[in-house]
């Protein structure tokens, strides 16, 4: 994956991102009261070629001016079928409002209508609002079950419809 969206570049994640992208999302978790959780609901950031390489995944980073400024990435559901999630989209303060999360939302969900997938669901948070509005915005219908334990919020687009 290589795209860019005015000033900033979308690509790959690699080895030599590990720590810049753990550490923008736990920055941006604190700013918003959640907590950074390495052992449990963020390992996938980890151990990103086991979580997403080696299942089908991706995860890009965003740079601007080459320094990553922010995260986003989607994998199959191993206990659904057909099922995607994205994961892991975000963005530091300073590069919100230009219709960044947007454009990582379309392009995420353009990735995965190639695959062989039915539904992507969406685990946020009701202290993330500006991201919930962005996925009620694209069509995405709260859904009932949520797994991860410091989200309150799911959301799902059936695909193919």
């Amino acid at each position: 994956m290589y795209k860019r969206y005015h000033d900033f570049l979308i690509r790959d994640w690699t080895p030599a991102d590990r720590d810049r992208a753990s550490e923008i999302i736990g920055t941006v978790l604190a700013e918003f009261a959640l907590e950074w959780e390495p052992q449990g609901a963020d390992i996938d950031v980890i151990e990103v070629e086991q979580y997403y390489f080696l299942t089908g995944g991706q995860f890009w980073v965003i740079e601007q001016m080459a320094q990553v400024v922010g995260t986003a990435a989607f994998y199959p559901l191993p206990h659904r079928s057909q099922w995607a999630e994205i994961r892991k989209m975000y963005l530091l303060p300073q590069v919100r409002g230009q219709g960044l999360g947007q454009f990582l939302l379309s392009e995420l969900e353009t990735v995965i209508q190639q695959n062989p997938f039915e539904a992507i669901l969406i685990e946020t948070s009701t202290k993330l609002s500006a991201a919930m509005s962005l996925y009620e915005r694209n069509a995405y219908s709260p859904y009932e079950e949520v797994e991860t334990e410091r989200c309150d919020r799911a959301y799902i687009k059936y695909l193919n419809q």
